[in-house]
């Protein structure tokens, strides 16, 4: 009976050590199946943006340019970080205390970038409405590398402050030998939740209420000068209104959805903790944001829809493909 105990641990020898993780045989399938399906979703979807945006001088814009950092984050996220939590569902963290804090600073990371790149398209769209005339000038392509620049550096100085207890002293959550844990305090939690969560939030729905607001009063003005008659004005504009409704709420919706279960403690006042060694909800579905980012703010442009066709079929390996009409 020892024996068997035992050979349950992650490190036999040691009194010290973990259970190893275990699940029946068809939930843990399942979990496999699903979990390694979004991240190879994830992968292919942030890889085709990529590509595409990388590929064709026509896509070399400052906003294409935020989409591009935005889906190298995601890219990230399916590549490094979910497969590690794939590999560990059912298996002990044997690489380390200082892998193991790496590990969750490299999330932290990435998880800021991602957060940080959807605030600067939602100013990048505030102004293309708001400010048409001054766009231009406003926005440049060096001005979008060096947002894409700052937004990095800031993630990784924000993160590395953020978690530096756990930098000086790696492993300092876990309880036993075999696991990767970091539980971040209340204070540090409430700190992460208002740069995180709150503050990008309340931006995006600051800004994408006032280009609701504009691009509604625009589509009246415009629709004043070309309606044939009051009827089929009315329709027009409530088709307009619809539309940027429907935009709007699927931004914010998706957003809330994906994150408000892992800033819950947070919320409730409690300690945050995450641990690498279990498919924990609260985890999976924050980054389940990277695979839903492609499809948000990509597959809505009809260039994205054309530059898969070339991909798929292999015409950008043809000469001359980078200067292919795209928009």
């Amino acid at each position: 009976m020892e024996n068997t105990e035992r050979a349950e641990l992650c490190f036999p020898q040691l009194n010290t050590s973990c259970k190893t993780p275990t699940h029946p045989h068809t939930e843990a399938m399942l979990i496999y199946v699903l979990l390694s399906s979004i991240s190879l979703i994830t992968v292919a979807l942030n890889l085709l943006v990529i590509i595409s945006i990388s590929h064709f001088r026509q896509l070399h814009t400052p906003t294409n340019l935020l989409l591009l950092s935005l889906a190298a984050s995601d890219l990230l996220v399916g590549l490094l970080l979910m497969p590690v939590e794939i590999i560990y569902i059912e298996a002990c963290w044997y690489l380390g205390d200082i892998l193991c804090t790496l590990y969750y600073v490299v999330d932290y990371i990435i998880t800021s970038a991602s957060v940080a790149n959807m605030v600067l398209i939602s100013i990048d769209r505030y102004i293309a409405i708001c400010d048409p005339l001054h766009y231009p000038t406003k926005v440049t392509k060096r001005g979008a590398q060096m947002c894409v620049c700052l937004c990095w550096v800031f993630s990784v100085f924000f993160r590395i402050v953020l978690l530096h207890d756990h930098l000086e002293q790696p492993g300092r959550s876990n309880s036993c030998l075999g696991e990767c844990v970091v539980v971040i305090n209340y204070v540090a939690g409430v700190i992460d939740l208002v740069f995180t969560f709150i503050l990008p939030i309340a931006v995006i729905i600051v800004l994408y209420m006032r280009v609701f607001v504009v691009a509604v009063s625009q589509a009246r003005v415009l629709q004043s000068h070309v309606a044939a008659a009051q009827r089929s004005g009315t329709v027009t504009v409530r088709k307009v209104e619809m539309k940027a409704a429907r935009t709007l709420g699927i931004v914010i919706v998706v957003f809330l959805f994906c994150f408000c279960p892992y800033y819950y403690p947070a919320l409730a006042g409690e300690d945050t903790s995450i641990d690498a060694s279990s498919a924990a909800f609260e985890i999976w579905l924050a980054h389940f944001n990277s695979c839903l980012n492609p499809v948000i703010y990509a597959f809505f442009y009809p260039w994205f829809r054309k530059s898969i066709r070339l991909i798929m079929t292999l015409k950008i390996l043809k000469p001359g493909s980078r200067d292919a009409k795209i928009l």
